[in-house]
């Protein structure tokens, strides 16, 4: 359809096919009434987002005017839309005008007598050519669908046309129907560019475009020069990773490790340089920087990452083992992480018994490599204690070590719940409680909380341990009382009972035994009932049959034998038990009855022997019942088994022992003791003894000296055999101890003497060698030893003596010819010019005017004689010298005048030889 401007108010649409035309008419109602209502526009277009307003007036005697939306509904004031009304004009103002705003608005006027009249407008709405929100560039991946939007809107709905490179868009791509979007297959780099979009109204000649920039983005694509690396750690060591990328736009490189991105340090230094070579070098690596690093590109097509590897090589290290807390009867998990390369094996072992745990049971171990957990199932309180991991490879081992700490509910350590008092007696009910984490301990009765502050009743508590002190003042104080112990793991409950107590019953069984003149034995039952309190001893009473004054004979503790001492013989006693406890003294068993012995004739007495020193011998004596009476001596009678004469000896009844002397070697004696008090003699012991042969000087010598003397003659007799020993390797072998003292003696007076620096630790001997030029100036010489630094000497060649050494010999030219020397017997060959060699002449006497050689600790080396392009004989070094081994050090070399002698040896070198 078209659309035409007919004036400065108004549009009419027309229909070039003359098909149904599309558009509204206005109407305007005429009254031949007073009553007139006229608008100011009959038929108005807006585009959207438009503004517009439209005067209504009526003629005559209007008393109200109002507006009609198109749906027919009055309308109200609102933020799009306003009405100004007066007495016969109103103005309606339409902001922002939507397409939804398009229809008939119809303006009313009525009179005072309801008379109304109307008059109405044509509002046409239409949409301008808008791009919305059209993006530029917009960027794709490589290969995907590309689909370019652009968003363009009108009313009527527009035309699309696409260009690129100012052609237009036909068949190589796609152009959707529902949205003008433009489609491009497989992207590729070459589809990049800038695209028009073109929109066109053709019904209002309205055109517009927009142009678009298509960019296509490449992923990274990413290689690595050398994916992994080995190091030693604490070694200042450093390693260069290189990741090479490629994609578009230029990818951002990352270095990763562990999840992390790695930032530019004194650790990482990075470096990016042409052709897409970004490198990561890693210093000072240590252990903890092994493992795996990440080399990341990534731009907005997407992101490829390669992994790299840093192997390290340590000893095994234990990063990771904590205590661990569990609760009693749950699972325990100990967890041990070990550092190492290679990957050390963790194992896991008991300190307490040093038990090892294997895959199964109730202790299961999962893992071994690197890491390893052990899952302690059902644990119980016998598991706390210490755990050790230990960590092993190859290269060595770590062990160390953690606690395991047990929580469990509180447990009563006693099953003494009863307790006996009587009023006005203090009584301690104790309530002793193991738990972990310590518990809080309340104390109840009858569901009441016993407080500190309660009458007659204290509570005293220290870590595991509550202690009622309950002193009875009444009846009521007698009865049952709780314990509670409660911690963070459960609470539990122990019920104590105070029972009133009581005196014991009597003892019963009273028997005497072992009864003589003046002792007798005491020995009973325990009473039924101690009365609720432990019984504290025993009251024994005795007295004589017909006495009134009983004696008191106290037991010890509580045994229930006590021995009566004090007796008179030949004498009736009455004895009675009574038990006593806290409370007090029980009840008298029933009254027993006994008589002592009658004065008699001591026992025999018992003997022992020992050997006494010499030819004397020591028989102990044991004395028996003496009978009611003291014993007043024993009557020793011995002999040997070969005589019949007795010999007799008296010892005061006082002695434990008799002292027979003196004695014949070798014979067997036998002996009869008899004991005798006021009454009479005993019955005889009697008794047998082997006197041994006499006993050697040697034997009669060490007897008399005690062990430690012994020992202290055996180990000086040891100490002066290695002293004679090592005098001996002095002179003979020139070895040992003496001889290492001898060598640090002198070889400290001549490192104080020498002028050169020794060129390594140690003490040796040194070699001098004057060496000189053509022109007769003395060269110069470096010796480098195994830690090859350079030793320089201008007066000729010093060399320190030890198995190995090169020395490079300089002339007056700065020529620098080399001396290989190695072992004594190897053959030294300097790169000289080729000369011609001769049988060797042993030079003997060339060091008259130098300092003898010293003597070499070990075979020493020696610089090879040699001439520099000389025509005449000159003699440059030679030295022999005997050492303390004497081993006779010899240089050989050749002259001038001998080179005519032998023709020219295979090769064209001159040789030295070393001979020891």
């Amino acid at each position: 359809t078209g659309v035409s401007q007919s004036n400065k108010n108004q549009r009419v649409s027309e229909n070039p096919s003359s098909e149904t035309p599309v558009g509204f008419f206005l109407f305007i109602k005429m009254d031949s009434s007073a009553l007139q209502v006229s608008i100011s526009l009959n038929k108005v277009e807006l585009s959207v987002g438009e503004s517009k307003f439209f005067i209504c007036t009526a003629i005559g005697e209007p008393v109200k005017l109002e507006w009609f939306n198109p749906q027919g509904e009055r309308i109200i004031p609102s933020r799009r839309m306003a009405l100004h009304s007066e007495t016969s004009r109103s103005r309606l103002i339409i902001y922002n005008a939507i397409i939804e705003d398009a229809g008939i608005y119809r303006c009313q006027a009525s009179d005072a007598s309801g008379h109304t009249e109307e008059a109405s407008v044509v509002l046409e709405i239409y949409q301008r050519l808008t791009f919305r929100d059209v993006q530029s560039p917009q960027e794709f991946r490589l290969g995907e669908t590309a689909e370019v939007v652009c968003d363009v809107i009108s009313s009527p709905v527009p035309v699309v046309v696409w260009y690129y490179q100012d052609r237009e868009i036909t068949e190589e791509y796609q152009v959707l129907v529902n949205n003008n979007n433009l489609q491009i297959h497989q992207v590729t780099k070459a589809d990049e560019g800038v695209y028009r979009c073109e929109a066109s109204v053709e019904a209002r000649g309205e055109i517009d475009f927009v142009d678009i920039a298509v960019v296509v983005n490449v992923p990274p694509v990413l290689s690595v020069f050398q994916p992994a690396f080995n190091a030693t750690a604490d070694y200042q060591e450093s390693i260069t990773f290189t990741c090479i990328t490629s994609g578009s736009p230029d990818p951002l490189v990352t270095w990763h490790r562990k999840g992390q991105q790695l930032e530019p340090s004194e650790k990482f230094i990075f470096n990016r340089l042409e052709g897409g070579r970004s490198m990561l070098t890693i210093r000072n690596i240590r252990q903890i920087d092994g493992g795996a690093y990440s080399c990341k590109a990534s731009n907005k097509a997407g992101a490829q990452e390669r992994e790299l590897f840093l192997t390290v090589f340590v000893q095994p290290h234990i990063t990771q083992l904590k205590n661990v807390t569990a609760v009693e009867g749950s699972a325990a998990m100990i967890t041990c992480v070990a550092e190492g390369e290679p990957l050390p094996d963790i194992s896991w072992r008991r300190a307490s018994d040093g038990q090892t745990f294997s895959r199964d049971g109730r202790f299961e171990v999962r893992g071994r490599h690197g890491k390893s957990v052990l899952t302690i199932n059902g644990v119980r309180l016998t598991d706390l204690g210490r755990f050790d991991c230990e960590a092993q490879s190859r290269i060595g081992g770590h062990q160390k070590s953690m606690f395991l700490d047990i929580e469990y509910i509180p447990k009563f350590l006693t099953n003494h719940t009863i307790f006996y008092s009587w009023e006005g007696n203090p009584v301690n009910i104790s309530c002793d409680v193991m738990s972990n984490p310590p518990a809080t301990m309340l104390w109840r009765r009858e569901r009441f909380t016993i407080s500190e502050g309660t009458a007659n009743m204290q509570i005293h508590g220290s870590e595991g341990k509550s202690v009622l002190e309950v002193t009875p003042m009444s009846d009521r104080d007698f009865g049952r009382y709780n314990c509670t112990a409660r911690n963070n793991i459960g609470v539990r409950y122990q019920e104590f009972i105070l029972a009133q107590a009581d005196v014991p019953s009597n003892p019963y069984s009273i028997r005497l035994s072992a009864v003589s003149q003046r002792l007798a034995t005491v020995t009973f039952m325990k009473p039924d009932s101690h009365g609720g309190v432990p019984i504290s001893f025993y009251l024994v009473q005795f007295k004589e049959l017909g006495s009134q004054d009983w004696r008191d004979v106290r037991s010890h503790s509580i045994q229930t034998t006590v021995v009566l001492t004090g007796l008179e013989p030949n004498t009736t006693y009455e004895v009675r038990v009574a038990a006593v406890n806290g409370k007090g003294q029980g009840e008298f068993s029933h009254t027993e009855t006994f008589q002592t012995l009658p004065i008699r004739e001591p026992s025999p007495p018992a003997v022992h022997g020992q050997r006494g020193m010499g030819k004397a011998y020591r028989l102990g004596l044991v004395k028996q019942d003496d009978g009611g009476m003291p014993i007043v001596e024993y009557i020793v009678k011995y002999k040997t088994d070969k005589e019949e004469q007795w010999m007799t000896k008296l010892v005061p009844g006082a002695n434990d022992f008799a002292m027979l002397q003196p004695l014949q070697w070798n014979t067997r004696y036998e002996v009869e003791i008899t004991a005798r008090n006021v009454k009479g003699l005993s019955e005889p012991t009697f008794y047998q003894f082997f006197m041994p042969q006499k006993p050697d000087i040697t034997e009669s010598l060490f007897s008399g000296l005690g062990l430690g003397a012994v020992v202290g003659l055996g180990l000086g007799a040891l100490l002066l055999l290695l002293v004679l020993v090592d005098v001996s390797c002095f002179f003979l072998r020139h070895c040992g101890l003496l001889m290492c003292i001898t060598r640090s003696v002198c070889s400290k007076k001549t490192a104080t003497s020498g002028k050169g620096k020794e060129m390594e630790e140690g003490k040796a001997a040194y070699l001098r060698v004057p060496l000189r030029g053509p022109d007769g100036s003395p060269l110069q010489c470096f010796i480098r030893n195994n830690s090859r630094t350079d030793q320089e000497f201008t007066c000729g060649v010093q060399m320190k003596l030890f198995l190995s050494c090169k020395v490079y010999i300089y002339t007056s030219e700065k020529r620098r010819f080399l001396f290989t020397v190695g072992t004594p017997t190897t053959a030294v060959q300097p790169p000289f010019q080729p000369q011609y060699v001769s049988d060797s002449v042993l030079l003997t006497s060339v060091c008259a005017s130098h300092p003898p050689c010293s003597a070499p600790p070990h075979p020493a080396c020696c610089v090879a004689c040699s001439s520099f392009h000389i025509t005449h004989a000159e003699r440059l070094a030679a030295c022999s010298a005997r050492t303390s081994k004497h081993i006779l050090l010899s240089c050989f070399c050749s002259t001038p005048s001998m080179q005519s002698q032998q023709p020219p040896r295979p090769g064209g070198r001159r040789a030295a030889r070393f001979q020891v």
